[in-house]
């Protein structure tokens, strides 16, 4: 087991990851304000590691009482936070129960966005089940659910009191969403480690066909670049917008695309070309660089095209992005591969040509 820590002073809190972490309940079980939880998964997870989870707790005098939720980001909604809601308040939790997220982005975020909410704040703990999960969405405090008009446009910062990434369940996770986990990782390569970024160019086929030692390594410096990022800017002030490189666009794919029907790594994968072709006009980026961005996303099994939904409704949904200011879409740019910058003087004429190159119907 490897293990980082976020470091927000008396807010601080581990990432550990490693394989077989579920099997260790005592990793858990020394982050409880009392010896009572409540385990939120979905429908695909609760199969597979729930039972497990709620059995390891009780042998170490923890009591668990398990919340299943449907699967699907289409379902990261007021709907189904209300469903949490019912079920917390039906069984009389308190506000020194520890939620527990176990599963992908999906389950964390709604249930961080629960914790920050349900009697004003209770503790959490998430338990990400999915590349892209432990990678990213489990690890900053970022919580929320998504609106018909944009994505992740309703939550709060609210941290977890630990991270705990168990890389043996990703061995039961779809080729296709650990593509899409892989989306993340790249882009830790592209807005802050070009020599990360090279490594993976290296060892694509390794983290593909889920080699321990390259993927401990993968999550290990992304979560390690993560916790710096989030450590100096924790509300998205300034450097951490640096972490949605591809996502203005990726955005706006899932949410004309209608939620669910693209995976959030795919959209971001897509996006990031995008946004690689429109740092490439603005003369950060060399058309080369572009192509390598592309390459290594396609080994990914990533999509290096983005969908046609239409000059003018990419430009209304990122107009909903929650890093426009003073009415102007910035976006997270390029200036070459392993750093980035935020840029708002985007000429329409840039923008319209790159939606015009990279965007086809798929």
């Amino acid at each position: 087991m490897q293990t980082l820590t976020v470091d927000l002073g008396k807010r601080s809190y581990p990432i550990h990851i490693g394989p077989d972490l579920l099997a260790q309940p005592h990793l858990i079980a020394e982050h409880l304000p009392q010896p009572r939880v409540a385990v939120i998964t979905n429908t695909t997870v609760a199969p597979l590691y729930l039972d497990g989870l709620v059995n390891g707790l009780a042998k170490v005098g923890v009591s668990a009482l398990p919340v299943v939720l449907p699967d699907g980001e289409q379902y990261k909604n007021w709907e189904t936070l209300n469903t949490l809601f019912d079920a917390l308040l039906t069984h009389r939790c308190e506000r020194k129960t520890t939620l527990i997220a176990l599963g992908g982005g999906v389950i964390g975020d709604l249930t961080g966005f629960a914790a920050a909410s349900y009697l004003r704040g209770v503790p959490f703990i998430q338990v990400p089940t999915t590349l892209l999960a432990q990678v990213d969405s489990s690890v900053g405090g970022k919580t929320g659910i998504n609106h018909p008009l944009g994505k992740n446009m309703i939550g709060a910062f609210y941290q977890p009191q630990l991270v705990l990434a168990d890389t043996s369940t990703l061995r039961t996770l779809p080729a296709r969403e650990l593509s899409a986990g892989l989306a993340e990782v790249i882009k830790y390569g592209l807005i802050y480690d070009a020599a990360f970024f090279s490594w993976l160019e290296a060892n694509m086929d390794n983290l593909r066909a889920l080699d321990e030692t390259c993927i401990a390594h993968a999550i290990y410096r992304a979560c390690e670049i993560k916790a710096e990022v989030v450590a100096q800017d924790e509300r998205e002030t300034g450097l951490r917008a640096l972490l949605n490189l591809g996502h203005t666009f990726g955005h706006a794919i899932e949410s004309g695309m209608g939620y669910g029907n693209w995976l959030h790594g795919e959209a971001v994968a897509a996006g990031t070309v995008l946004a690689a072709d429109l740092s490439r006009r603005l003369g950060l980026l060399t058309a080369s660089e572009v192509e390598r961005i592309r390459t290594l996303y396609r080994w990914a099994g990533l999509p290096d095209t983005a969908p046609d939904l239409g000059a003018e409704s990419y430009k209304r949904y990122m107009g909903l992005d929650k890093k426009v200011e003073g009415g102007r879409i910035r976006f997270v740019l390029m200036r070459g591969i392993g750093s980035a910058l935020l840029g708002s003087d985007v000429l329409d004429t840039d923008l319209n040509a790159t939606l015009e190159h990279y965007v086809h119907a798929i």
